[in-house]
């Protein structure tokens, strides 16, 4: 389900890379809730080799910055905004962002790193964030980087420098493209697919993309792929990336969470390359990669896909280490809704089993009903308990499932369907 990764990972800015050893691996920033700012002093590597990307591993930390363990001894203790990574004759190379744009490349044997002896890109470095990497079917590497405006270039065999020569400017623009910033490139039966962070629908919550026929340009906006609106009251931005894995694509992005433009955790979504080469906008889902959520397993109230009004996502205040959905500033919650998608019903379902606190009314509604299926009365003001109510109305197969409040101060920790 999404968010793909425990609730005490808040990655986002995500590159999924399919390495040498058949893994994915997803490399991104790491926002922490103790800090408020973007990012972190580390980066953490996680890998799979789920068809369903449901179970991965935690590598740890790759690469740290702290005045105590400089990574970039040049401007130790900065934090580390989105990196990128790629194997290469037997190494594998980060790709690291330091602040006041600094661009700087570390090796490691291994794809989960840890990342040493990093070094300052010329060229690159100090003109612009987010690094992204390509190689491309002739074996000639290409490094982009920047905000606004994407800049790129051919990079030579050492894998840590640029030809200068070829730097390109204004390879996408806010202006023609939208362009904010986070680009990274994939190629797809012969043409060059860059996504980047959209800035075009008024926030950067969506990842776009523009193709060409060479990886330098020109580039021909094409469309959205996803837009993050509403995953948060107060979400900004997204950054992500496309990859095949076992035969499917998917689009890697990220959601923030707490009631801010922070928090940020990863999620998957599949996509499908159509035959004229487009790529359908596909909407944030809870399932993600995994297919419709039973209504029969306990569903985390957190795994809601859009929430508005003021609801958010926050720590679960009851099981540290875990996450709930709940009201903003102890607030009415009146119209304030929660989204699911999608949820299977099977044959039909009699009941709702819910974990909440606070006091008020939880109304399921169901895709294809104007009507609640379900009224769910809450009350209890002192920590979570279980609610049940009956469902009223015949629910069978697949559906996107709200939660519809009207009370204060209610949290909801899960809920389950019998």
């Amino acid at each position: 389900m999404n968010p793909i990764l425990p609730a005490q990972f808040h990655i986002p800015d995500v590159e999924a890379r399919v390495m040498p050893d058949g893994r994915l691996y997803i490399y991104g920033s790491y926002d922490k809730p103790e800090i408020p700012t973007y990012c972190s002093e580390e980066y953490r590597v996680f890998s799979t080799d789920d068809p369903k990307l449901a179970k991965w591993t935690d590598h740890g930390v790759s690469f740290r910055n702290t005045k105590e363990e400089p990574g970039l001894p040049w401007i130790p203790g900065t934090s580390l905004a989105a990196p990128d990574a790629i194997y290469r004759n037997g190494k594998y190379y980060l790709y690291v962002c330091g602040d006041g744009g600094c661009e700087a490349v570390a090796v490691s044997d291994t794809p989960y790193g840890p990342f040493k002896d990093a070094k300052p890109i010329p060229g690159a470095n100090r003109d612009g964030i987010d690094p992204s990497v390509f190689i491309d079917d002739d074996g000639q590497a290409y490094l982009f980087w920047g905000q606004f405006t994407l800049r790129g270039a051919k990079m030579n065999e050492d894998m840590c420098t640029l030809d200068i020569s070829s730097i390109k400017r204004d390879i996408l623009t806010e202006q023609e493209h939208g362009f904010h910033e986070g680009s990274s490139l994939r190629k797809i039966n012969g043409t060059y697919y860059l996504v980047y962070t959209d800035i075009s629908r008024g926030r950067a919550t969506c990842l776009s993309y523009a193709t060409a026929k060479s990886p330098l340009g020109p580039y021909t906006r094409r469309g959205v792929i996803i837009d993050n609106t509403y995953c948060d009251a107060r979400t900004w931005n997204n950054h992500g990336s496309i990859c095949e894995y076992k035969g499917q694509w998917y689009i890697f992005y990220h959601r923030s969470s707490r009631n801010s433009d922070l928090c940020r955790r990863v999620c998957v979504e599949p996509i499908t390359i159509n035959p004229d080469g487009t790529i359908d906008e596909v909407c944030m889902t809870s399932q993600g990669a995994q297919g419709p959520i039973s209504a029969f397993s306990r569903i985390e109230a957190s795994c809601a896909c859009r929430l508005k009004g003021n609801a958010y996502i926050t720590e679960n205040c009851e099981e540290k280490g875990r996450e709930m959905l709940a009201g903003c500033g102890g607030g009415s919650w009146r119209g304030a809704w929660a989204e699911y998608k999608y949820i299977d019903f099977g044959k039909g379902v009699s009941s709702l089993a819910i974990k909440a606190a606070g006091k008020g009314k939880i109304q399921i509604k169901v895709s294809g009903s104007d009507e609640p299926v379900c009224v769910a009365e809450i009350d209890s003001e002192n920590g979570f308990s279980e609610f049940r109510a009956p469902v009223t109305s015949a629910v069978t197969g697949v559906h996107a499932v709200w939660l519809f409040f009207d009370g204060k101060d209610i949290s909801v920790d899960s809920f389950i369907f019998e």
